[in-house]
């Protein structure tokens, strides 16, 4: 005789693992990125679960490319599987161990691991909160599955074309899905607001996703296998993704690397037009922009004046003091535009640290 537990018990413990699903989240969320554990803090309550949810969702699709180890045909099944489980909780119960063979950064594994516990959370949102997520990370995902078929020897961006799609699907799309969440949540986002932000939303995501592909230049070509600087803007300067790294082509690389430096400042400048649309009584959702727009702006700021991502084992990374100096001025010229705009104009032209450490 098979055992029923009683509908008391089955909601008491899907209660007790929704509670371990947000600890986990919680506990992991810096581990993955300490950029993104800075800014979500400031978000509240529905809408803070949200965006963590749909973010570790990301990155569970992230973690599945970025592997270099990994057959195109074994990661385009396994994302193909990873979507399935937003919708199927049997699906997400059974992943973790489908997904076993998956290597990669130990943090982001670990949260693979647990994409079962990341879909409690994903459950227990609202249900047209829920549906924007599942729509978003499946535009995503199926992005990475066509490149990561395209590329089966590893991802080789051939123009700068090719590279806006790539962009688009793996991080225009978050600025899509944000705005949606914000039109959902944020009382003072409402129709007009949202027609606005929509113009730009995708800018927003894309930009920061070309400061980290620049900063990460060396590390994706020598730790995932990929190379996103197109093949036809290094070929004008007489380089191409085999000599990426190569010293004796340095020169021609940092030209190639330089025209991408000057993209990225335009895509920036569109995400600050994108922050400065959010109504200035959206304090919290204000917050989380502003914060990874202002590390980006510095991070941009250091790349530009560097080579080190265009040696092996290279990479560029604003400091810890620099992060917590622009948390502090992002947070006070949070409701002023014009107090915005100036803050950006001093990061991009020069390190943002304490008066005292400047004696």
């Amino acid at each position: 005789m098979t055992a029923v537990s009683a509908p008391g018990a089955e909601r008491a413990d899907d209660a007790r693992r929704l509670r371990y699903a947000k600890r986990f989240a919680t506990a992991v969320l810096p581990e993955v990125s300490r950029t993104f554990a800075i800014s979500i803090r400031f978000l509240p309550g529905v809408l803070g679960r949200a965006v963590l949810t749909a973010y570790l969702l990301c990155r569970i699709a992230d973690t599945i490319e970025d592997d270099g180890a990994a057959a195109p045909e074994r990661k385009a099944e396994l994302l193909n599987a990873f979507l399935r489980c937003l919708a199927d909780r049997d699906a997400a119960e059974a992943f973790p161990a489908l997904a076993s063979d998956i290597q990669g950064d130990p943090a982001h594994v670990d949260l693979l691991r647990h994409t079962d516990l990341v879909c409690v959370l994903l459950r227990s949102l609202p249900d047209q909160t829920r549906g924007r997520i599942e729509h978003w990370v499946g535009v995503m995902a199926h992005g990475m599955r066509k490149f990561v078929q395209l590329y089966p020897r590893g991802i080789r961006i051939q123009t700068v074309a090719e590279y806006r799609e790539y962009c688009y699907y793996v991080a225009g799309t978050v600025g899509c899905m944000l705005t949606e969440l914000w039109y959902e949540h944020a009382p003072s986002v409402g129709k007009p607001e949202f027609t606005r932000l929509w113009t730009k939303c995708h800018q927003f995501g894309e930009a920061l996703q070309t400061v980290n592909v620049l900063k990460d230049i060396a590390w994706d070509a020598e730790h995932e296998n990929a190379i996103y600087i197109p093949e036809a803007s290094l070929a004008e300067h007489g380089s191409g993704h085999r000599t990426l790294l190569d010293d004796a082509h340095l020169e021609g690389n940092l030209a190639a690397v330089a025209s991408f430096i000057q993209l990225a400042w335009t895509d920036l400048d569109d995400a600050l037009e994108y922050i400065l649309l959010i109504p200035r009584r959206a304090v919290a959702i204000r917050a989380f922009c502003v914060l990874p727009l202002l590390f980006a702006y510095a991070t941009l700021r250091d790349l530009s004046a560097s080579r080190a991502m265009l040696h092996h084992g290279g990479s560029v990374k604003i400091t810890r003091a620099e992060v917590r100096t622009l948390t502090v001025a992002g947070l006070l010229a949070l409701c002023s535009n014009h107090a915005l705009r100036s803050l950006v104009d001093r990061v991009r032209v020069r390190r943002f640290v304490p008066f005292a450490a400047t004696t």
